[in-house]
């Protein structure tokens, strides 16, 4: 069926099962990639989904190593793993999960120079990183490659996510034109982070790239879903797309040429 062999057939049976997934639906999630940017709080749940799911490929971006500080949350690293790269960590787990999927490490950081390069390989990208600089990279490259993402943060119980569909929906700098002021935002290790609500976030990402990839349900455009755990708050903010906006709007710029990236860098997960 579908060229699908016995484990796989057993494996995503209940998925192939629902109404808009089907075997038809099972060979384009396995004909799909999909790069998860940072392997921390967001981006493990995010990655163990698709994993799951049988996405094809799934390219795992990250330069830093787990630090016991990561285990409350970032669910791929176990304690045996800590001064370990977080890539070689999450690849590990992910292969033992799914061994009929690429799982791709890719041992970088994300930078103006690099990123429309790297992006351009994959179908959807997640945001998993834990700074400003690197979710305005990922906008204004995606944008640039017309490639779908979604954007999330996290701090504190609060969690906040946007999906974007490139030169048709509202992207990350029509809301947030430019990282707020160094020293505006507290920092995780300043403020602290609920270790179920990267877990949660990152679970609406990987629903969000199963979604676009199948082409069902709704997506998180031109809205932004805002959660308070503590309170089981959640809400659906309508945005609009920005004329002016300098990355999708009707004069766009280079920004990847001339922005300053990294001069508001802080934690968000």
């Amino acid at each position: 069926m579908f060229g699908f062999n016995e484990d796989e057939l057993r494996r995503y049976s209940r998925q192939i099962v629902l109404k808009g997934v089907g075997g038809v639906g099972q060979k384009r999630l396995r004909e799909s990639s999909v790069l998860i940017i940072g392997a921390g709080g967001l981006g493990c749940p995010a990655a163990y989904y698709l994993t799951a799911a049988g996405i094809g490929k799934i390219g795992i971006l990250d330069f830093d190593k787990v630090e016991v500080s990561n285990l409350q949350r970032q669910i791929l690293h176990f304690t045996e793993d800590i001064g370990k790269l977080k890539i070689n960590s999450a690849t590990e787990k992910l292969r033992a999960l799914n061994p009929n999927i690429t799982i791709e490490p890719i041992n970088t950081q994300l930078t103006p120079k690099n990123a429309r390069g790297i992006v351009k390989q994959y179908d959807y990208v997640v945001d998993g990183s834990d700074n400003f600089a690197t979710k305005y990279i990922i906008n204004d490259s995606c944008v640039l490659e017309e490639i779908p993402f979604t954007i999330a943060g996290i701090l504190r119980f609060d969690g906040q996510i946007l999906t974007v569909i490139p030169k048709k929906t509202a992207c990350y700098r029509c809301v947030f034109p430019s990282p707020p002021p160094p020293g505006h935002i507290p920092s995780c290790s300043q403020a602290g982070v609920f270790g179920a609500i990267p877990g949660i976030i990152g679970s609406i990402q990987a629903s969000e790239a199963i979604k676009y990839l199948l082409n069902i349900g709704k997506l998180i455009t031109n809205s932004i879903l805002v959660i308070n755990i503590e309170y089981l708050d959640f809400q659906l903010v309508s945005i609009q797309r920005n004329e002016k906006c300098k990355t999708c709007g009707k004069d766009p710029e280079d920004l990847l040429n001339i922005s300053d990236y990294y001069q508001n860098e802080i934690c968000q997960t």
